[in-house]
């Protein structure tokens, strides 16, 4: 019995060794004539990357002791990969023998291309393979193998805008560059620079390098610097060359290049003064006291309350350099002034002493205003105004602490009204002296 027993285990044990290399076992643990092994056995690159193609490398194995024929390989793209145009989602392989090792495996590339809003994360895909069984027409095997594919995210960022397009001639002005990660992964210690190839813009209180630690994904930052443009530059738009370092995935340095324009030369400034006077005309002189140049300037005397224009108005004196000056001349009345001449003349009973009350007196006129028009660098026309106080004074008009010469005749009318003062008291003192002789007289008789 116990012989028997030995025999039959030794028998039974060689039954599964004969079965065992000829057959393959499912899932299940049932042995199978006819069975397919699929696996992903490479990934170019590594990760899939938003907006670009994935190229995916197929095994297909007979492990079944079964000959299978007419096998087809089919790729089922879900988002975030959808088939790329020109490339075949479905590979056929003609035959495959029974029972194979890895080297007989048939092996099939396929192409697919990522969406290039795709979020990083791990993505399944099914690939589904159907064989026919040598020699049976009917007996057709169908697998499913699921793959998981790895998507990461793609770092970029650009300059989205720039604060301002124009900075003026040797004035500190804020410049500042707001930076955007596009890309669909965070960046990692960032460094922006920029750099003018001319070296007429130039950083002040810090270096043209900034830096930024993380940027997540759809987050922006603003870079702020102190700029300053050389005084002796020309004006004109000039080229910011800018640089933006970060590190990728795997701790690789990338480098993303822009340019961006910045134009250099604004507007200017004057100082009107007054320059001399001489029967009724204003000389005003116009001094461009900014750092930009002005083009086709024109001065004007609008028209306002206290002063009447006679002539022209306005009028052009050409370029003017940073530092130069012109003098522009108009036909200008007092009408204040000659309110209060009305008013005087009116009175026909003046004392001496109240005339030279009048006289003496002066009052205050109101601002004479000057409009100055002129062309900037950038080609735009520019309006400028000023004011020059002037003083009224015995009928004239003199710039009050201008400086000026003031107004030539009125030495001769201050003269004048002397002269008038002292007649009329000489002219008293003849009157008074025969007045007083004929009295004189009369008592002698």
């Amino acid at each position: 019995m116990k012989k028997f027993s030995l025999l039959k285990i030794i028998l039974l044990f060689s039954v599964f060794i004969c079965l065992g290399s000829g057959t393959a076992l499912a899932s299940n643990g049932d042995i199978k004539s006819a069975y397919l092994e699929v696996n992903l056995t490479n990934q170019n690159p590594d990760a899939a990357r938003p907006g670009e193609p994935v190229e995916l490398t197929v095994s297909v194995q007979n492990v079944g002791n079964a000959d299978l024929k007419d096998i087809a390989v089919t790729v089922n793209p879900e988002y975030p990969f959808s088939k790329v145009s020109g490339e075949d989602l479905t590979k056929k392989v003609s035959y495959l023998n029974a029972r194979q090792d890895d080297d007989d495996a048939a092996v099939l590339k396929f192409k697919l291309i990522t969406d290039a809003n795709a979020s990083e994360g791990t993505y399944d895909i099914d690939i589904t393979t159907t064989a026919k069984e040598s020699g049976s027409s009917s007996n057709t095997i169908t697998t499913t193998k699921t793959i998981h594919l790895e998507v990461r995210g793609k770092e970029y960022a650009q300059i989205v805008t720039i604060n301002k397009a124009s900075i003026d001639i040797a004035k500190e002005e804020p410049l500042e560059f707001i930076i955007t990660n596009t890309g669909n992964s965070p960046l990692k210690n960032m460094v922006v620079s920029w750099k003018d190839p001319k070296g007429i813009i130039l950083p002040v209180y810090s270096d043209n390098t900034k830096y930024i630690k993380y940027l997540a994904a759809g987050d922006s930052v603003t870079v702020a610097y102190s700029v300053m443009a050389d005084v002796n530059a020309d004006p004109g738009l000039y080229t910011l060359d800018v640089n933006l370092s970060f590190e990728d995935y795997n701790s690789n340095e990338k480098n993303i290049r822009t340019t961006a324009g910045l134009f250099v030369g604004g507007e200017t400034d004057f100082d009107v003064s007054f320059s001399e006077s001489d029967q009724g005309e204003i000389s005003l002189s116009v001094a461009n006291v900014g750092n930009n140049m002005a083009y086709s300037v024109k001065v004007s005397i609008p028209d306002q309350d206290g002063y009447r224009i006679s002539g022209s108005s306005s009028t052009i004196v050409g370029n003017l350099e940073k530092g130069d000056y012109t003098i522009a001349s108009f036909n200008i009345a007092n009408t204040q002034q000659d309110a209060m001449n009305a008013e005087s003349s009116s009175d026909n009973i003046k004392s001496s002493d109240e005339s030279e009350n009048i006289t003496s007196t002066s009052m205050d006129s109101n601002p004479l205003k000057v409009q100055i028009e002129y062309t900037d660098a950038k080609g735009e026309r520019i309006k400028v105004d000023k004011e020059v106080k002037l003083e009224m004074d015995s009928g004239n008009m003199t710039a009050q602490g201008s400086g000026g010469s003031g107004n030539k005749s009125s030495g001769f009318g201050s003269y004048l009204s002397y002269i008038v003062i002292i007649a009329l008291a000489g002219g008293a003192f003849v009157y008074r002296k025969k007045i007083k002789e004929k009295l004189q007289g009369r008592k002698n008789k």
